[in-house]
């Protein structure tokens, strides 16, 4: 593997806010295949706004981020094929069922055998009993389930979550935990924001501290502690 291969996300001095106006950084980054990097600090600290700017889904305000060597945003089918994503936001077709929306995602990305990946995403997120139900009918914490279970079913080489364990009983975050440790031990490279100290310890290998609009470096075990203070 070449290096243009092995850069999923480098990002150099990059600042993130709102037009002009700083919210953390500069920061420099470079994310390979099997990395896994959390993102840490206080609420309103800049974390999921540094999250959407790393991975193009919102302008710089200096600097620049760029995924696989050339891609600056989202616009890309190379890109989109690469990149799987899931923040704060529910995205769903009202008048698709919770099993059809999986079916959409596995025969969009050509996932082989797509309704055997299909029923082991219902399976393994406990949405088995709503597969026919449509959006409007789950509760917050299956819409979640459902939006974690698009992003795992599709292949990507860069995995992109925003506090996946909201609206997760503690059973199903070790679940969770656990098979994205196996995603990035197959090569899968983690971007995660979490508020959770063991959730982080379980999956990540290294911390990003966003601290007074500074993005700070750090372990795993000094993340989880800042967690705890906040």
């Amino acid at each position: 593997m070449d290096a243009t291969q092995r850069e999923l996300l480098r990002a150099s001095a990059l600042v993130a806010g709102y037009g002009s106006q700083d919210v953390c950084g500069p920061l420099d980054l470079l994310v390979e295949p099997g990395e896994t990097l959390g993102i840490v600090g206080f609420n309103a600290a800049g974390k999921s706004t540094l999250l959407r700017t790393l991975v193009g889904y919102q302008e710089p305000v200096s600097g620049q981020s760029v995924i696989l060597g050339a891609f600056t945003d989202d616009s890309s089918f190379i890109y989109r094929k690469a990149v799987s994503v899931v923040f704060d936001e529910d995205a769903f077709f009202p008048s698709l069922s919770v099993e059809e929306h999986l079916q959409l995602i596995a025969g969009g990305h050509g996932v082989p055998q797509p309704q055997a990946a299909v029923d082991h995403e219902l399976i393994f997120f406990d949405l088995e009993t709503a597969r026919t139900e449509y959006p409007h009918r789950l509760s917050s914490g299956q819409r979640r389930r459902l939006l974690l279970a698009a992003s795992l079913l599709r292949p990507c080489s860069l995995l992109v979550l925003d506090e996946p364990e909201q609206r997760l009983d503690p059973v199903m975050r070790a679940a969770l935990a656990t098979r994205l440790r196996e995603l990035a031990d197959a090569g899968t490279a983690l971007l995660v924001v979490t508020h959770d100290p063991v959730f982080l310890a379980s999956v990540a290998d290294s911390v990003l501290l966003i601290s007074n609009g500074q993005i700070i470096p750090t372990s795993v075990a000094e993340g989880a502690a800042a967690i705890g203070r906040a």
